[in-house]
C-alpha cells in the first residue's frame, strides 16, 4: 500500500492514471500530453507500475499501458475507510437511537 500512495504523491502520475480511466494508452500517446522529457515519463510509468497501478504490453514496437483497477479500488477503500465514509463506516456507526449496526 505504501508504494501505491508513493506513487500517486506525484500529480503527473495521478494525471496518468486518470488518462488510463479511459482506457489503455501507448507510451508514446501519454508522453505527448506532458511537456517533460521521454525518461521522466518513463521513470513515472515505471513507478505506477512498480506500485501495481498499471500493467504494460507490448504492442508491436511501442508499449500500451492500462490501470489496474483492483489497485486502485484497494486505495480508494482504504482512504474511505480512514476518513469514516464507506460501508466498514456505516456498519459501526451509532444507528439513530444511539445503537451501532449488527
Amino acid at each position: 500500500m505504501n508504494e501505491v500512495f508513493k506513487a500517486l504523491s506525484h500529480p503527473a502520475r495521478r494525471r496518468m492514471v486518470a488518462m488510463l480511466r479511459e482506457g489503455p494508452l501507448a507510451s508514446g500517446e501519454i508522453a505527448s500530453r506532458f511537456e517533460m522529457a521521454w525518461p521522466t515519463v518513463t521513470a513515472h510509468l515505471a513507478a505506477l507500475k512498480a506500485a501495481g497501478l498499471v500493467e504494460a504490453e507490448k504492442d508491436g514496437a511501442s508499449v500500451r499501458y492500462r490501470l489496474v483497477i483492483s489497485a486502485v479500488e484497494e486505495a480508494v477503500a482504504f482512504m474511505m475507510e480512514l476518513m469514516g465514509t464507506g460501508e466498514a463506516a456505516e456498519a459501526t456507526a451509532p444507528a439513530a437511537g444511539g445503537e451501532t449496526k449488527a
